[in-house]
């Protein structure tokens, strides 16, 4: 928003009789960055999928996001989320889990480098409560850490994992690069792109790439609407579990609500 100058100056001429003429309002200055901004957002998916492969094995997702932001360009967060990969990987190698959800902390800084550029690092923690139970394979927390630049509508960034990645064994040193493009195709809607590939350390079969087009619609008030089309080249058998391939391509929709706190 921008802060209206109320008072108008008038300059009176010496002369009398003479008009009095209006001076041209200064033109509005920007509200100030506010120090702290806190900011929610709650949303459904028809399925959550990370890097083109499904989390929930088709089913709906309920996220929520918790962001904090300070005026030096400091930032940290969390991500919440349902899931349902870890109990099926479980049971497909004969153990168990409770562990149904996914929560991500994050902390990073952003700052322009230069005109309608912005740099952006961070780290990332993926938390899995409870997986615990998951005794017959390696813990699947991740700790990841990335850098991204963004320039207008575009953006490219790289992951690097520096444990083990989602409890692929001897997998540190993983890494996932990514392009992006955000369009405006009018006041409300937004054309999405993304290309990416997941590089899996030692374990090179797992390797894929992952392609994903959609729009999104600016409802008002808070809410957006949007769906997206994604796919993979990844190896079909190696991520099918119950029948269900989460590597395949599919449609995937949402709806979402923000609000500042």
């Amino acid at each position: 928003m921008r802060k209206l100058n109320a008072s108008l100056l008038l300059a009176g001429l010496s002369v009398p009789f003479a008009l009095h003429a209006q001076t041209p309002a200064a033109p509005a200055a920007p509200e100030p960055t506010p120090e702290h901004s806190f900011a929610a957002k709650l949303s459904l998916y028809s399925e959550y999928e990370y890097r083109g492969i499904s989390q929930t094995a088709e089913k709906p997702a309920i996220q929520l996001n918790l962001d904090y932001t300070h005026s030096s360009g400091l930032y940290a967060g969390l991500f919440l989320t349902n899931i349902e990969w870890l109990k099926d990987t479980a049971e497909t190698l004969g153990g168990h889990t409770r562990g149904g959800s996914e929560l991500d902390l994050f902390f990073g800084y952003r700052k322009e480098i230069m005109p309608e550029a912005t740099l952006d690092v961070g780290y990332l923690r993926y938390q899995y409560p409870r997986s615990e139970d998951f005794y017959t394979a390696p813990k699947v927390h991740t700790d990841e850490v990335y850098a991204g630049i963004t320039w207008k509508y575009f953006n490219v960034k790289y992951s690097y994992a520096f444990s083990d990645l989602f409890g692929v064994p001897n997998s540190e040193g993983s890494g996932f690069i990514e392009a992006n493009v955000t369009y405006p195709l009018s006041d409300k809607f937004m054309l999405t792109g993304h290309v990416g590939h997941q590089y899996f350390r030692n374990n090179d079969p797992l390797g894929y790439t992952v392609y994903k087009i959609g729009l999104t619609y600016d409802a008002g008030d808070g809410w957006t609407l949007g769906g997206y089309y994604k796919d993979t080249d990844a190896q079909s058998d190696l991520y099918t579990y119950h029948g269900t391939d989460w590597s395949k391509g599919r449609l995937v929709g949402f709806v979402s609500k923000s609000f500042s706190l």
